[in-house]
């Protein structure tokens, strides 16, 4: 890394980097959505459980997720261009459970899903299942991707939104699954006043 100094000379930083490995009792702070990406290709119908996804923007509407080059949904993104990101329910635990420990190059994890009492429907927008019951369901484009380490970074643009606002989405952190506890208020307006005006001392 280079960092220029006010007399334009150049000094060269170097930092020292690490690895940090699934498990590993470092990411057990990390509290995520379940993120179950629905794609059609080269292996079929499929869905994955992808704990790395988030929105990205607003304008417009851009969905970020992360999968290793490994998976079937890999192949399925980069030959369909399309994926859906069916952001898990409370009560979807299970279904999460199957869709992130099985393959999809090895398992038809659609068809034992409706087994265990799970179901699908088709998409409006894009030629993908989606899940039924999940609390957000988003169809989206490809939109870009590149490689960010060790996964490839998807971005899709939505082009289709559904919201069941009585779902609760399911929480993913240390290993466990979570749900929505109790609210943490914010700060009272008065307490929001007198932080204002500290925070006014300060102005740059």
């Amino acid at each position: 890394m280079s960092v220029r100094l006010l007399n334009e000379s150049v000094i060269k930083i170097k930092y020292l980097t690490m690895d940090i490995t699934w498990g590993d009792e470092k990411t057990m702070h990390f509290r995520t959505n379940i993120g179950l990406i629905t794609t059609d290709g080269p292996y079929g119908p499929d869905v994955m459980a992808c704990e790395w996804t988030h929105q990205v923007s607003y304008r417009p509407a851009l969905i970020s997720i992360h999968v290793n080059v490994k998976n079937a949904t890999h192949e399925n993104i980069l030959a369909s261009k399309v994926f859906g990101v069916n952001i898990a329910s409370a009560d979807q635990s299970v279904l999460s459970s199957v869709a992130g420990g099985n393959s999809g190059k090895t398992t038809d994890k659609i068809k034992a899903l409706g087994e265990l009492g799970f179901h699908f429907i088709q998409a409006t927008q894009i030629p993908v299942l989606l899940v039924e019951g999940a609390a957000f369901v988003a169809e989206c484009k490809l939109f870009d991707y590149r490689t960010v380490g060790d996964h490839t970074q998807f971005i899709g643009e939505v082009v289709a939104v559904t919201l069941q606002k009585e779902k609760e989405p399911l929480i993913y952190g240390a290993g466990k699954y979570w749900h929505q506890g109790e609210n943490i208020p914010k700060p009272s307006v008065e307490e929001m006043e007198r932080i204002k005006k500290i925070v006014a001392t300060h102005k740059k």
